[in-house]
């Protein structure tokens, strides 16, 4: 594909952001959980929702999708053997400790790579473990199967990955009798989104969105219905696009409370106004500044490269630092070619 783009423009006018992305790719995967009809409003429709969707169907999950909604009708011929399943994303990952906590067995293609650094699975393993799966890789594929299940379980992270909490929380919370504490939790937005979900299919289920989560598991689940929160990082980067060219913008569909970056875009001047359900972001003076990405609550790696960008048009020299990837500044090239001025200091900051 070719996209043309005429520069001196204005991003502005009024805009509605989609479902999560991170909020719906575990939700999805955590279908695998019931076998009620379940219904799921605000589904971006992008390959990586595709993808998940094709490798539940192949689980035995009767699923359509169709305008942003997906209609999940029930099942009782769940299968967790999906090792001949070509996957290439990570999310994959997501389906093992679910599908081997319902059928006892579970074998899927190992998860896709990651062009923005090493993200291991070694913590989803570790945390499979301590709840009584064993864990074996065969060459592309992994397998999980459950083992004597534990009465209280505690699992510290030794990093609050997004990806781990989500998986060992879905898995804890289909495991009856058992009492389970993580620590050191993520607590990004699309987490307690993860939860609310979970909660109202009767998972037992407290803390997201703080340090630590305790679970309770229970037997079975049930149908419910849900909307997807709005995406976070498509509205950070509708509103860092709308600074950068000085439009007047307002983002529709994400909650402010989620929005952790824009109390730093507003100490460097960006004048926004914050309601429940929608953002206005007004023309603005800038100033230098330097930002590092960090788990949330700090700033969202994901926006990393739109914080660049709004560097380039910010007078005077800014700093942005990468402290969650090794390897997220490819963009950098593309924007030298267009005349951008800036330069590597070690491994992980910018300057520009």
């Amino acid at each position: 594909m070719i996209a043309k783009v005429r520069g001196n423009s204005k991003i502005e006018g009024e805009i509605t952001v989609s479902g999560a992305k991170n909020s719906a790719l575990p939700i999805l995967a955590s279908l695998v959980l019931t076998s009620e009809e379940v219904l799921i409003n605000r589904v971006p429709e992008i390959s990586d929702v595709n993808e998940i969707l094709s490798m539940i169907r192949v689980a035995g999950i009767q699923v359509t999708f169709s305008d942003n909604e997906i209609m999940v009708k029930s099942s009782s011929n769940l299968k967790g053997e999906l090792g001949n399943f070509d996957s290439n994303i990570r999310a994959s990952i997501l389906l093992l400790g679910p599908l081997a906590a319902r059928t006892g067995h579970a074998e899927l293609p190992y998860p896709g790579g990651c062009a923005i650094g090493e993200r291991p699975i070694d913590i989803h393993i570790e945390g499979l473990n301590k709840l009584g799966f064993l864990i074996s890789e065969k060459g592309d594929r992994i397998e999980a199967t459950l083992g004597k299940i534990p009465k209280e379980v505690k699992i510290k992270l030794r990093f609050p990955s997004v990806g781990a909490t989500e998986h060992l929380m879905m898995t804890a919370a289909i495991m009856n009798g058992t009492h389970t504490e993580l620590s050191n939790c993520a607590k990004e937005p699309e987490i307690v989104d993860l939860q609310n979900f979970l909660v109202s299919m009767g998972a037992k289920i407290k803390g997201a969105g703080i340090d630590k989560i305790e679970i309770e598991g229970v037997k079975s689940f049930h149908g419910t219905t849900h909307t997807i929160i709005g995406d976070r990082i498509e509205a950070g980067t509708y509103i860092i696009a709308a600074l950068a060219s000085k439009g007047l913008l307002k983002v529709n569909g994400a909650s402010s409370e989620t929005f952790n970056f824009i109390h730093e875009l507003k100490k460097i001047g960006a004048q926004i106004i914050t309601n429940e359900d929608h953002v206005l972001v007004k023309p603005s003076t800038l100033k230098p500044f330097k930002i590092s990405t960090g788990p949330y609550p700090e700033f969202p790696t994901d926006l990393q490269p739109q914080l660049t960008f709004l560097a380039c048009y910010t007078n005077g020299t800014s700093e942005v630092t990468e402290k969650v990837f090794e390897n997220r500044f490819w963009h950098v090239d593309e924007l030298r070619k267009m005349g951008a001025s800036i330069e590597k200091i070690g491994d992980r900051t910018l300057r520009i």
